[in-house]
């Protein structure tokens, strides 16, 4: 081993401890989450070794480490704001993707029958409903990627404010989803052409899965955000 490289700090120790803590403290995509985690963990040891390595005894090589890069508490809430901007962008994302999807349930259902009243009437009335909802979500998700990307520069309130509003957008098409789903299937036991209203049923429960959890995570980053 190199006699001037500092060897990892053990994974009990209080580096680790430090990086679990922030961890469990964040939220937001795994993937940036952990790796923000890593640079901090990373930065964190490099400050205690170059402490130690001037002399400091060990525990006051940590403090004065921790002292440096702030508690867990404070950095955490940076860490935050950027993991929060991140979920909401993954919201947004699978919002546009869906669209298509729930657009896809108004031309199946469309072929359920004649639409003047009845089961298939009220299938083709939830489609309708359920596209124009789409159609809703699928510009409010372009927005929110816009305006967390390259515009966000120079829509800085916009983004602040954004995350919370993409939040409860996929929040309320993730509701609209499960909703159309049991309308759905239970339209299907009288519908004429139940296969394809069990497959509109099918691609509106497969919209909310990939929705309503990332909506749910966008909401508490940007709680979390918020108390920051």
């Amino acid at each position: 081993m190199n006699p001037d490289m500092a060897p990892p700090p053990p994974l009990d120790g209080p580096v680790e401890r430090y990086a679990a803590e922030l961890a469990a403290a964040l939220r937001g995509p795994a993937g940036a989450r952990e790796r923000l985690v890593a640079e901090v963990r990373d930065g964190l040891a490099e400050t205690v070794a170059a402490y130690e390595a001037a002399g400091v005894p060990a525990e006051r090589a940590v403090r004065e480490a921790v002292a440096e890069f702030g508690s867990v508490a404070e950095v955490a809430a940076s860490c935050q704001r950027e993991l929060t901007v991140a979920q909401a962008r993954h919201t947004a994302r699978a919002l546009a993707l869906t669209g298509p999807f729930l657009v896809a349930c108004w031309w199946l259902v469309r072929g359920t029958g004649d639409g003047q009243g009845g089961v298939s009437g009220f299938a083709q009335q939830v489609a309708v409903q359920l596209s124009s909802a789409a159609a809703v979500a699928v510009v409010l998700a372009a927005l929110a990627l816009a305006a967390t990307g390259a515009w966000g520069r120079w829509l800085p309130v916009a983004t602040e404010r954004l995350p919370a509003a993409v939040a409860w957008t996929g929040t309320a098409a993730s509701v609209a989803m499960a909703v159309t789903t049991l309308t759905l299937a239970t339209v299907a036991f009288l519908a004429e052409q139940w296969p394809l209203t069990v497959l509109a049923g099918a691609l509106a429960a497969a919209s909310h899965a990939a929705v309503a959890g990332s909506a749910r995570v966008c909401r508490e980053c940007a709680r979390l955000s918020a108390l920051a």
